[in-house]
């Protein structure tokens, strides 16, 4: 019986992957010590981008939380914490370019920075922004409007993170995309990581070619650790091999 059964086993689908160096470089994570709820210590954060060069990134573009009441941080905060971090690199001899933006979070405090064109951007204004996780925000559409009607292209982190947005037809999604909003997953969401509804919606968006970025929104050593189990996960390898990831547009 035990014989009989291993001949209709299903074949176990594995990558083909040994790193993530297809990806080009890193646009989402926590690594300027002390200034949100990434790295601690200079040590933390040096330890991380070691550990994110082992799996083959060049660039990373760390993005520190901005968030009234929680992380007020300001352009010249990162950018100081950032200038620390690369002495720090180039002392280590560490082979990788690391530069910095913001994670912003959108609520009504972000309208005067749009609107004084103050915001944190990479590449031809690209900006990163975040929902709750919580709550379905009504205003998140007149948010994405005045960041575009600004010049601002708008990146929305792991969109897959939001439970609101789950559905099996991904409308929520897709008037999103209308928008002209660009999607950015977490890798760690296909381990499991955030739950299976986020692994769940990952999946969708990828099988339905709805993904623009990837990145590790990395905090610790605990998080790397699922970033790196990923590498022999299909779907890390189906959207590394996505001919349209824009990954490499801030190269």
């Amino acid at each position: 019986m035990g014989l009989f059964s291993s001949l209709f086993k299903k074949k176990e689908v594995v990558s083909n992957l040994t790193d993530l160096s297809g990806l080009g470089l890193d646009l989402h994570s926590h690594l300027i010590p002390g200034i949100d709820d990434g790295a601690k210590t200079l040590e933390d954060s040096i330890m991380l981008i070691k550990g994110m060069r082992q799996l083959g990134f060049k660039k990373i573009i760390t993005s520190p939380h901005i968030m009234s009441g929680g992380y007020n941080n300001t352009p010249e905060i990162i950018l100081s914490g950032r200038d620390k971090v690369r002495e720090a690199i180039k002392e280590q001899g560490i082979d990788v370019e690391f530069d910095a933006w913001a994670e912003y979070y959108l609520d009504e405090t972000i309208m005067p920075k749009i609107e004084k064109h103050s915001l944190m951007t990479m590449g031809d204004k690209y900006v990163l922004v975040e929902l709750s996780y919580l709550m379905k925000s009504f205003s998140t559409t007149s948010y994405f409007y005045s960041l575009i009607t600004n010049g601002y292209k708008v990146v929305l982190a792991h969109p897959e993170r939001y439970p609101y947005y789950h559905s099996d037809d991904l409308d929520e999604y897709k008037m999103i995309k209308d928008q002209g909003v660009f999607l950015q997953l977490n890798i760690a969401s296909l381990t499991g990581t955030y739950g299976q509804g986020a692994r769940n919606a990952a999946e969708k968006l990828i099988d339905n070619n709805m993904i623009d970025f990837v990145a590790t929104d990395l905090h610790n050593t605990r998080h790397l650790s699922y970033i790196k189990d990923s590498v022999k996960l299909p779907y890390m390898e189906k959207i590394i091999n996505y001919d349209k990831l824009m990954n490499k547009v801030f190269l």
